[in-house]
């Protein structure tokens, strides 16, 4: 579902690095697009071969030196892009500041956790929030306490 009101062009620009999982990045291959212009590709995986995917950076380990590396450089913000294992490993590890949900009024039997188990409870702040009167979507964005 989508909503005219939302200006997906401003989301992007906020932007210069998407970072996600493999079976986030495999989605996008499968939909023929492993490179989004003005963005770097970073993905986490053991499985995937750097050779085979040359508009990406294949990471196999060292998450943690890896994402220091990416918000010490100069450039815009750094987005998580799918992959709840991936970001349960990145708040463990105390790697997000930001947090934002979409809430789309639509009510699924199954699809991917937002956080999957085994997770520890974590405490958020609310610190913009957004309805779309059109669709209902809601925006919510959290900082972390």
């Amino acid at each position: 579902m989508t909503d005219p009101e939302i200006d997906f062009g401003a989301m992007f620009a906020r932007y210069d690095t998407l970072v996600m999982g493999r079976k986030t990045f495999e989605r996008m291959v499968e939909a023929g697009q492993t490179s989004v212009p003005g963005m770097k590709i970073v993905v986490f995986s053991k499985k995937l071969r750097a050779a085979e995917y040359p508009d990406a950076t294949i990471v196999a380990d060292k998450l943690e030196e890896t994402v220091t590396s990416l918000r010490a450089a100069p450039g815009k913000d750094i987005w998580l892009f799918g992959g709840g294992s991936l970001f349960r490993s990145f708040l463990e590890k105390g790697l997000v500041d930001t947090v934002e949900v979409g809430l789309i009024p639509v009510l699924l039997g199954e699809g991917i956790p937002l956080l999957p188990p085994p997770a520890k409870r974590r405490t958020l702040k609310l610190a913009e929030q957004h309805v779309y009167k059109k669709t209902g979507i809601v925006r919510l964005t959290y900082t972390l306490k």
